[in-house]
């Protein structure tokens, strides 16, 4: 079998080694030795650790967007929809050993810059903006009324991301089932306000 491009087998390693270890326990030197590369390859590709990383986390984005897009054009009824989401999120965790959202866990570990113009930081940013954007188009198949469509849609968020942040600190699925339960709750809320 054919060994991926050198490019694409770096962008494979350091997805798992990022995954498994974290952003900032994993070094380039890592990356080439189990990628079964040249240094000078990697650096032909990626000029720096913090250029692949954007790498990462733009591949990760851009697997959640074909998600999320598919998930919106389903014609399923949007509460169900979220319900799906969650469950999904409930699959992910259990699968990956609660490791949890990677821009989450690389956000915290990157440091924190005065202008919030690190470009990994400002990767994490626009992520967690477009799952919320998500939240509120999933909302607005629920309440054609704009302001409850966005205050649906915050809630699911605040929802998602909290479960998602508790389930990996407590290494558990409660979190997750809870605020499953809270979101249909509010979906069908909204849905009676139509």
């Amino acid at each position: 079998m054919r060994k991926a491009n050198a490019r694409q087998r770096i962008l494979d390693t350091a997805t798992q080694l990022f995954h498994q270890k974290g952003y900032a326990t994993v070094g380039i030197n890592e990356i080439i030795s189990t990628a079964e590369t040249a240094k000078a390859t990697f650096y032909q590709h990626f000029p720096s650790k913090e250029a692949l990383g954007e790498a990462w986390l733009q591949s990760v984005h851009d697997r959640s967007e074909d998600s999320r897009a598919d998930i919106l054009s389903d014609p399923e009824t949007a509460c169900v929809k979220v319900r799906e989401y969650f469950q999904e999120l409930r699959k992910f965790l259990k699968k990956g050993s609660f490791r949890g959202c990677p821009y989450t866990n690389t956000s915290a570990v990157i440091p924190a810059m005065a202008d919030g113009g690190e470009p990994l930081h400002c990767q994490v940013v626009d992520h967690k903006k477009s799952i919320r954007r998500f939240f509120h188009k999933l909302a607005t198949q629920i309440t054609s009324e704009k302001p409850e469509a966005k205050r649906l849609g915050d809630i699911l968020f605040l929802l998602y991301s909290g479960a998602t942040t508790e389930a990996q600190n407590l290494r558990s699925l409660w979190p997750v089932d809870v605020a499953m339960a809270e979101a249909d709750a509010q979906c069908a809320k909204f849905s009676k306000k139509r």
